[in-house]
């Protein structure tokens, strides 16, 4: 059930009608994520920073959609696995990569400890050990890709979060 609406720009606070201006203006629509986040336009502008950062990452597209889809699943934000999914597909995932990226694992064992640590940064980051960091490295990922993981959790997480306290849900297919 929907608890917050999408705000057009001329109904959104200042800030929030340029960001979303400037969306539309580049994309033809703004989703209505983005703009129900417009009643915030601290969030708006956060999550639009974070969002674009985060597509700088050397992290490979397909194992950052193997990365959302664990993180969404257990947040479980509809939405977001719905999202995740079409984004995993465009990136070439097949239903088994999906599958088992939704149960935080993956066939290839180097992606499947990044994904791991990935739902253990949700999950409970304070268990991460020394010995997990050395066990991602010795798998071949860099420090780099290593230190973007909580950024990619915490874009996940602040999407999903959203979108469940907004009661924001993918469309009905069944009609």
């Amino acid at each position: 059930m929907r608890r917050l609406t999408a705000l057009d720009p001329a109904d959104a606070p200042e800030k929030s009608r340029e960001l979303l201006n400037d969306i539309i203006g580049r994309r033809g629509a703004a989703g209505e994520m983005v703009g129900t986040m417009a009643h915030s336009p601290a969030l708006l502008q956060g999550y639009l920073d974070l969002s674009r950062a985060m597509k700088r990452t050397k992290l490979p597209r397909a194992v950052s959609e193997k990365i959302s889809l664990a993180v969404q699943e257990w947040i479980d934000c509809g939405l977001c696995l719905d999202a995740h999914t079409q984004a995993a597909r465009a990136a070439g995932l097949s239903d088994t990569d999906i599958a088992l990226a939704r149960q935080g694992t993956s066939a290839d064992a180097r992606e499947a400890a990044l994904i791991a640590v990935a739902v253990r940064v949700l999950a409970e980051p304070s268990s991460i050990t020394d010995q997990d960091v050395a066990d991602l490295r010795a798998h071949g990922w860099s420090d780099r890709i290593i230190a973007e993981i909580p950024g990619l959790v915490a874009l996940n997480l602040l999407t999903g979060s959203f979108n469940l306290l907004a009661g924001l849900e993918p469309p009905d297919t069944t009609a």
